[in-house]
């Protein structure tokens, strides 16, 4: 596959991807100019990807730095929350979500703390607290 002249790299978005996220992405009004917004996504998801640290993002990206701030940045700010969730939204209005959903209960485990007890199976030292209803104002 060729983008304008370059190969579409497998972890990397395509340019119908770009099209969809491009607007959703916000724009810096002031400062130096920055990296290109595509490059620094592309770097995200080649990170969400694949699992390499940010200190081994391939240089195509740009600085780790760079991508890791605009990362945390976009989290912070919502940003990619919001971008998910409007994505979701066009999709799902153009019937391309199958919202059907299956749990296999094989792989589904609670942690050792979501119990109210200690290692050796004791109480962990919290009190368990008896919630009494409050009085039926009508009975008054």
């Amino acid at each position: 596959m060729v983008d304008h002249g370059e190969v579409i790299r497998r972890h990397e978005l395509t340019d119908q991807e770009w099209e969809l996220l491009a607007p959703l992405i916000p724009r810096a009004a002031t400062g130096r100019p920055r990296v290109s917004d595509r490059q620094v996504i592309n770097g995200m998801v080649y990170k969400i990807r694949t699992g390499f640290s940010w200190r081994d993002l391939p240089e195509r990206y740009g600085s780790w730095q760079t991508v890791y701030t605009r990362f945390r940045r976009y989290a912070l700010d919502g940003v990619s929350t919001r971008t998910l969730q409007q994505t979701q939204a066009r999709a799902d209005a153009a019937g391309d979500i199958d919202w059907l959903v299956q749990i296999d209960s094989t792989i589904v485990r609670a942690h050792q703390h979501a119990a109210a007890t200690g290692r050796n199976g004791g109480t962990s030292g919290r009190t368990n607290r008896t919630i009494t209803p409050s009085a039926d104002p009508e009975e008054a």
